[in-house]
């Protein structure tokens, strides 16, 4: 049975920040998914400023 050669100390650096990178990955989604969902939750609009007039966020006018 053939073992594996003692792994270089390198590679056990590399793993740990690869690992500290996704984890700050996965908190980054989190916290995006996270306000999504209270902005839905709260009925909020999720149209935002593209360079399009929209009837639903353009102010009526006002009768003089």
């Amino acid at each position: 049975m053939a073992s594996f050669p003692p792994q270089h100390e390198i590679y056990r650096r590399r793993f740990g920040r690869n690992l500290g990178l996704g984890l700050v990955l996965v908190a980054f989604v989190a916290l995006v998914f996270g306000l999504t969902v209270v902005k839905v939750t709260r009925g909020m609009s999720m149209e935002a400023y593209d360079h399009a007039p929209r009837p639903a966020i353009v102010p009526a006018e006002g009768g003089n």
